[in-house]
């Protein structure tokens, strides 16, 4: 599952970059790590992946600050971006969409939601 589907994963948090990284991993993704906001935007732009999982909270660029950059770029506005985020009060989900993500996992997230929602997303996935 999940062969040559390259998932861009940009979080700060080491621990949480590793969770998500081994979780999907182990389900047969390419996974490229970004630790910051700038090294997510960059590496989007270099390497287009399939999918991109968004920290929201960031220490240099807001997550979702990244997100509209990506949205307005025509080589990268087509990458599915899921936020990742510690944000779940009421609306926060909805803020979050407007933005210009296109789905939304809350933190702590459920391994099975995890995979559920990448699976969604990803293109050329057989399940």
């Amino acid at each position: 599952m999940g062969k040559n589907v390259q998932v861009l994963v940009v979080e700060d948090n080491p621990k949480n970059l590793r969770l998500v990284n081994d979780i999907l991993e182990s389900q047969g993704y390419s996974i490229l790590k970004a630790e910051t906001g700038e090294e997510g935007l960059k590496k989007a732009r270099d390497k287009n992946p399939d999918l991109i999982i968004m920290d929201i909270q960031m220490a240099d660029y807001d997550g979702l600050l990244v997100t509209k950059i990506l949205k307005e770029n025509d080589v990268t506005a087509q990458i599915p971006i899921i936020a990742l985020t510690a944000m779940a009060m009421k609306g926060d989900r909805e803020k979050i969409i407007q933005a210009g993500c296109d789905d939304y996992l809350s933190k702590p997230f459920r391994y099975d939601h995890l995979i559920e929602t990448v699976r969604k997303w990803a293109p050329n996935i057989s399940s």
